[in-house]
């Protein structure tokens, strides 16, 4: 029990890219356990991937039409899964700094829906795909919608690679979506369909229906990149002397995280100035 209560505690305290990480996880270890049994004891299948994988055949579909967004928390293996949530993690935090949770299962849940669709209208309208079987699994499309949406609202964003350097968002997002492209020839064409149909709903999403905290965001980020004497305009007044030189102090330290950002990148910053960029922007 105290298991179950630690569990409880830490999935309530989690927040939305955790949670959705956290049923995952648990739905691919009963997945698992369901495969183990059906081959020591040679049951009938995995009856998660039977009643929850999204077949093409409009027929099963029509029977089972939760399996458009159902398929999106069940993974074809370790590898999947853990690439999968991997990029989930990582840009699903850096996408909270930008919109909130509420926005995040949105750009998620939509990107699932979508992927769904064009894997299903795929392989009942292409020819080269009409005559082939398959079942979609994966958090790919929800995973894409997210890290698509946050390139087209943040594209110049800078992320560090040990090795590597500094890589800005919109490339990382462009090398996954001709990575996908290519591998359409190479098998699995319908999910790769299914990722790209993600794709285009973030950037959908992001492009032509922001929210307004999306927009103040990327007004804000933006804004912090401009010239500082742009930013020097804001503060002519005719205040004390002391004020004055508080703010010139002020500026000063604008202009260094402005520097850093330029340089690094926004991850490069620190706790504190973090904050303190946070703070300057609700004045």
């Amino acid at each position: 029990m105290q298991l179950i209560d630690t569990i409880k505690e830490k999935f309530s305290s989690a927040n939305i890219v955790m949670k959705v990480i956290y049923i995952t996880v648990f739905v691919f270890l009963i997945s698992l356990l369901l495969n183990t049994i059906s081959f020591f004891f040679n049951s009938h299948g995995n009856f998660l991937i039977k009643w929850f994988a999204l077949s093409p055949n409009f027929d099963l579909f029509i029977s089972k039409p939760w399996t458009l967004f159902s398929y999106g928390f069940l993974h074809d293996g370790f590898f999947h899964i853990i690439f999968n949530l991997l990029i989930l993690y990582y840009f699903g935090m850096l996408f909270l700094e930008y919109f909130s949770p509420k926005m995040f299962l949105n750009y998620y849940f939509l990107g699932i829906l979508v992927g769904g669709i064009i894997f299903l209208l795929s392989y009942n309208f292409l020819p080269a795909l009409k005559s082939r079987n398959a079942l979609l699994v994966g958090a790919s499309a929800g995973v894409m919608s997210i890290l698509i949406g946050l390139a087209t609202l943040v594209p110049n964003y800078a992320i560090r690679f040990q090795w590597i350097g500094f890589i800005k968002l919109k490339h990382i997002a462009l090398f996954i979506v001709i990575l996908d492209i290519l591998q359409i020839p190479m098998g699995n064409a319908g999910g790769h369909l299914a990722h790209l149909g993600g794709a285009l709903t973030g950037f959908i999403l992001t492009q032509y229906f922001p929210t307004k905290k999306s927009t103040s965001s990327k007004s804000h980020f933006f804004s912090k990149n401009k010239k500082s004497s742009n930013l020097k305009t804001v503060y002519k007044s005719k205040k004390p002397v002391a004020s004055a030189i508080n703010k010139s102090e002020e500026q000063q330290k604008i202009d260094s995280i402005l520097d850093k950002i330029s340089k690094s990148g926004y991850e490069a910053l620190s706790k504190e100035e973090k904050q303190f960029l946070f703070d300057f922007g609700k004045k």
